[in-house]
């Protein structure tokens, strides 16, 4: 979905005219037309203005994959508090074992920063992998994709929270770009 179509989603969904919501972001009518049909780009202030008034994240308001949907779990956790047992191969494992206990499968992840083309010449001009290796030093969570009642989730599990959200489209294979990374499913599951 493009960013025009998201502000015409939006601006229907909150029951506003063009005319309603260009006075409400103090522009013209033209302006709002002109972004809803992709033929021009909201300034940095309009974006927050429009991210505010609909109540919506400035990132899924720019955002052009739709691969992953909202947050269903977020809770605040305690690492040390875990053990490792069965066929947990750290305390992440049992973080999210705990969490999902109706899983039918959960698959541990792998997450490796999707290089745009100018990182990526970079990195292959330097020196090859670092870009990845910096990335992964600055998120050292876990990542688990996880399938339960016949839904898929992106789970995220940090030294002090996990977060789960919700897949809109179906993980298939061993890997997948979801929003700015690449998830590599590993060999064994939990």
């Amino acid at each position: 979905m493009t960013l025009g179509e998201k502000i015409k989603k939006y601006r229907q969904a909150g029951g506003l005219s063009q005319e309603q919501l260009s006075e409400k972001l103090s522009v013209s009518r033209q302006a709002v037309t002109k972004w809803e049909s992709d033929k021009g780009i909201p300034d940095i202030h309009n974006l927050q203005a429009i991210a505010k008034l609909f109540n919506v994240s400035l990132d899924s308001l720019l955002a052009m994959d739709e691969k992953i949907g909202s947050i269903v779990l977020k809770e605040e956790i305690d690492i040390e508090k875990y053990k490792k047992t069965g066929k947990a191969r750290s305390k992440y494992d049992m973080v999210v074992k705990e969490k999902y206990p109706k899983a039918m499968v959960i698959y541990p992840l792998i997450r490796r920063k999707k290089l745009n083309k100018m990182e990526a010449m970079i990195d292959f001009l330097t020196e090859p992998g670092v870009l990845e290796m910096v990335d992964s030093l600055n998120d050292m969570s876990a990542y688990y994709l996880v399938e339960q009642n016949g839904q898929q989730f992106l789970v995220n599990v940090t030294k002090t929270y996990i977060e789960g959200r919700r897949l809109k489209q179906k993980f298939e294979g061993k890997k997948c770009v979801i929003e700015k990374n690449i998830f590599i499913k590993l060999n064994y599951t939990l």
